[in-house]
């Protein structure tokens, strides 16, 4: 440490040894920071990443940029309080011409999204296959791709997140 050896009272060089650590581990309280889903999807995350995962990629992807972008938009491991969120309704979006290359996805409109009053189909030009959940109010909350989803696992997801509402006769 040839930064501290022209100080020589030892309560300076702790000072400044403490400055030093404190300024070399910012990068790392910066990377908590939460990106909208939104900006996740436009880096290229989906919102299905958990934090230990980009723990993993940073052994061996030497991209500190890109961890730290995994590191804003993963979720933490822990799903005690995340399992437990629901939301009042979800969109399935997804483009009509694309549609023939996911056949899960075209499984469950054709025959289980009867059983989601709440879920709604929204055919947009180009999207990649989302479920967007909505919040009481109808606004976006999260976004999550589904592209390589199987149908049983959107019934799951969609059974434990969305609130199941009576369709009134």
């Amino acid at each position: 440490m040839q930064l501290l050896t022209g100080v020589k009272n030892p309560a300076t060089m702790v000072t400044m040894a403490t400055a030093i650590i404190f300024i070399a581990s910012m990068p790392l309280a910066w990377s908590k920071e939460q990106l909208s889903s939104r900006e996740c999807e436009d880096l290229g995350f989906t919102g299905l990443a958990l934090c230990s995962d980009c723990h993993t990629l940073a052994e061996y992807i030497k991209d500190q940029e890109l961890v730290t972008d995994c590191l804003k938009c993963c979720t933490e491991d822990s799903d005690d309080a995340t399992s437990k969120i629901t939301y009042s309704g979800a969109m399935l979006e997804v483009c009509m011409r694309k549609l023939v290359f996911y056949p899960e996805i075209v499984g469950f409109i054709e025959e289980e999204k009867d059983q989601f009053p709440s879920v709604n189909v929204q055919y947009t030009f180009n999207s990649p296959p989302k479920l967007i959940l909505l919040d009481d109010e109808g606004q976006h909350k999260e976004s999550i791709r589904i592209d390589n989803w199987k149908r049983e696992h959107i019934l799951q997801f969609l059974k434990e997140k969305v609130e199941q509402r009576s369709s009134a006769i």
